[in-house]
């Protein structure tokens, strides 16, 4: 008579893990996978129109208004409001200490890079390979990964803006050492 191999205390908690998101989710996991790419994307639930508003705080922007200022706006209103939540620290735990869902993170906004910068190239009048509207794309892409963590995410936000407004100047401090 064959025994069944015995099932280790691991393999029994991932399989009642699925089975609780499959039962949570009222469906099955193949069909949970159907609509989400992989698991890390089971814990960034909003990015639908995330592209889109980006897109539009350029090129909707009022008319006498600069660009990184409607970006500043856009970010002030949208990403810092997200951190304000009060399940962000615990979020934010999560996605620090657990480096696929951090580098998963930051794989989500950088991939806005070439649409922010063809909006933003589109809007000064010159090719969409610019180096510069790619580099203010990417560098306004990179903030929410900046800013996780800091102890006043708007400050910090603001201080980020103010360096491609007035340039970079070094941060306030005891001096050298």
């Amino acid at each position: 008579m064959d025994k069944a191999p015995q099932v280790g205390r691991r393999e029994r908690k991932k399989a009642a893990t699925r089975q609780a998101i499959a039962d949570a989710a009222d469906v099955a996991t193949t069909t949970l996978f159907k609509h989400f790419p992989g698991k890390e994307a089971l814990v960034f639930d909003q990015e639908d129109g995330r592209e889109a508003r980006l897109l539009a705080a350029v090129r909707e922007r009022p008319a006498g208004q600069s660009i990184v200022d409607a970006l500043r706006e856009h970010v002030l209103a949208g990403w810092i409001q997200d951190a304000a939540d009060p399940r962000m620290p615990e979020f934010n735990e999560l996605i620090e200490s657990t480096r696929a869902l951090l580098e998963y993170s930051e794989r989500l906004w950088t991939r806005h890079t070439t649409a922010l910068s063809a909006a933003i190239a589109d809007d000064v009048g010159v090719a969409h390979d610019n180096p510069t509207c790619r580099a203010l794309a990417r560098f306004v892409l990179e903030i929410p990964a900046l800013t996780r963590g800091q102890h006043d995410p708007r400050q910090a936000t603001e201080e980020m803006f103010d360096i491609l407004t007035r340039g970079w100047r070094p941060p306030a401090g005891p001096g050298p050492l």
